[in-house]
């Protein structure tokens, strides 16, 4: 027993110790530079709780209350808000138009975006650039601007589009048509940021590996689906969850285009939210239908995230 000890000892392996990313630093160094770090993340910190945790947590507290304009004047009713909200003919209509938007013009804008950048970004440096900012120009244009360009294009009797269709159709004025005509000026203008974004991630993807590929015969869409894409999972995953929360917050346009109309045709949660507290003075249950907005945002979100889950 005593002859094996001393060769049990030897081949016990001896433990690594663990050392420290500080451990070749002084403790008052250490507070220091965390006291220093601290400071530099103050200001982001104070702006996002002043003007993103206190606004949530106050949208919460209201969503519990029936008031006016005058907050003196409110009152607790529970859930009174969420229970009528679900029996509102008009929230429940723009419940319906906004999924159909966001249904639509995700997939298709992310889809466009990625087709547009796979040509783009086999092109020389200056074609390139100039297709990047002609698809972007929109994102850096003004909503009103743009807004104004398609209100007369869609215009009755004098607009481009009925001039080149040789009609007179009511595009925005019609139930049928309207929400569709704010779906293509949302495309329009929400491919500009996808494709910029695209066109980088490409321009990333190890050229080796695809050389590779083609060599051993693969097909352009195998190099695409096993190469290109896992690649470019993460950009794509950015690009689900930023058009989905523009789509879903889809506003400035319907405001100046259609106001809603016509018969709520184009009604969405949004400018549901921003009638029924600047229009009809109800604070409270406006902030109730922000808070289930923003519920529908997360878990479309948490649903995007957990679909492109990737170990980037």
């Amino acid at each position: 027993m005593a002859q094996n000890a001393p060769a049990a000892v030897a081949e016990r392996k001896p433990k690594k110790q663990r050392q420290s990313q500080f451990s070749g630093m002084s403790k008052a160094l250490i507070r220091r530079e965390t006291i220093s770090a601290y400071l530099f993340l103050l200001p982001s910190l104070i702006f996002f709780v002043g003007f993103v945790v206190v606004p949530m947590a106050m949208c919460l507290v209201y969503s519990f209350l029936d008031m006016g304009i005058d907050v003196s004047s409110a009152h607790f009713v529970g859930i009174q808000n969420y229970v009528e909200m679900f029996q509102d003919r008009v929230f429940l209509k723009g419940l319906v138009n906004t999924a159909v938007i966001v249904v639509v013009a995700v997939p298709t804008v992310t889809a466009f975006s990625l087709w547009v950048s796979s040509a783009i970004y086999k092109m020389k440096p200056i074609p390139r650039s100039f297709f990047r900012c002609v698809f972007y120009l929109p994102v850096v244009t003004g909503t009103v601007a743009v807004t104004v360009v398609w209100k007369w294009m869609f215009n009755t009797y004098n607009g481009l589009i009925n001039q080149v269709f040789g009609t007179t159709t009511n595009w925005l004025g019609n139930e049928a048509t309207a929400i569709w005509c704010i779906i293509l000026i949302l495309f329009t203008t929400s491919i500009g940021q996808p494709i910029v974004l695209y066109v980088a991630a490409l321009g990333n993807v190890d050229q080796s590996l695809i050389e590779a590929a083609e060599v051993d015969g693969a097909t352009k869409l195998q190099v695409f689906w096993k190469i290109k894409w896992p690649q470019i999972l993460p950009t794509t995953l950015y690009i689900l969850v930023i058009t989905t929360i523009n789509s879903f917050q889809c506003f400035a346009l319907i405001q100046l285009l259609t106001s809603g109309g016509p018969n709520y045709a184009t009604s969405t949660i949004m400018y549901y939210i921003f009638e029924t507290a600047y229009r009809y003075q109800r604070f409270g249950y406006a902030n109730a239908m922000g808070v289930i907005l923003a519920i529908i945002i997360a878990i479309f979100s948490a649903i995007q995230f957990k679909v492109t889950k990737t170990d980037n």
